[in-house]
């Protein structure tokens, strides 16, 4: 389904292939040869959502774009069922697996792979090539690759990279409640959606 957001709607190439069950919103561009399988869901909240030429996005990923944070997807880049791009530079030829999770503000060099279930924190470089692996945690620039049972030696590193300020915009102060009411303010943004004409 195709769905206009903030007044802006997808823009696919005709030989990419978006599944009849995907959901593409807003300011989301498909390149040629694109992929796009069942489930996935490509979301330019309020910052683009760029797909090069062919990439495939497997069933049931996320794609965020947000303000600040477009997410931007080189060619002939994999990436992986249930696997959650969220504001992230994917270079081309990179490797994004089943369950992955790669957070606003990252770069993943071209040729990199990010295993399954990896995590690459927010304003994290992964450099070109490098692998993160199955289950292991990227956090800083350039990146520290660490087990996830290294937890101490991760937030050192992480408590620096300013997830609040990057995901959200706030400062870590911020209480929970405020930053829900804010949330809710900002998602309330879809009331407005639309789908496109022909794809309901």
């Amino acid at each position: 389904m195709l769905i206009r957001h903030r007044g802006l709607e997808p823009s696919i190439d005709p030989s990419a292939y978006v599944a009849p069950s995907a959901t593409l919103v807003g300011d989301v561009r498909i390149a040629a040869g694109a992929r796009i399988l069942h489930g996935a869901v490509l979301t330019a909240e309020d910052g683009a959502v760029l797909i090069g030429a062919d990439t495939v996005v497997m069933e049931n990923a996320l794609v965020r774009g947000r303000k600040g944070h477009p997410a931007e997807i080189g060619s002939a880049v994999m990436i992986g069922p249930h696997a959650h791009v969220n504001g992230s530079t994917v270079e081309d030829e990179a490797f994004i697996a089943t369950g992955a999770a790669v957070f606003p503000g990252s770069v993943i060099g071209a040729g990199a792979e990010v295993r399954i279930h990896g995590v690459v924190q927010v304003n994290t470089v992964v450099a070109p090539g490098a692998v993160v692996p199955i289950g292991w945690v990227a956090v800083g620039d350039p990146a520290t690759i660490l087990p996830p049972e290294k937890h101490d030696e991760i937030w050192a590193i992480q408590r620096e990279l300013d997830f609040p300020g990057t995901v959200y915009g706030i400062d870590r102060d911020v209480s929970m409640r405020e930053l829900m009411r804010r949330q809710s303010d900002y998602y309330g943004a879809h009331r407005d959606d639309a789908p496109v004409d022909g794809t309901a």
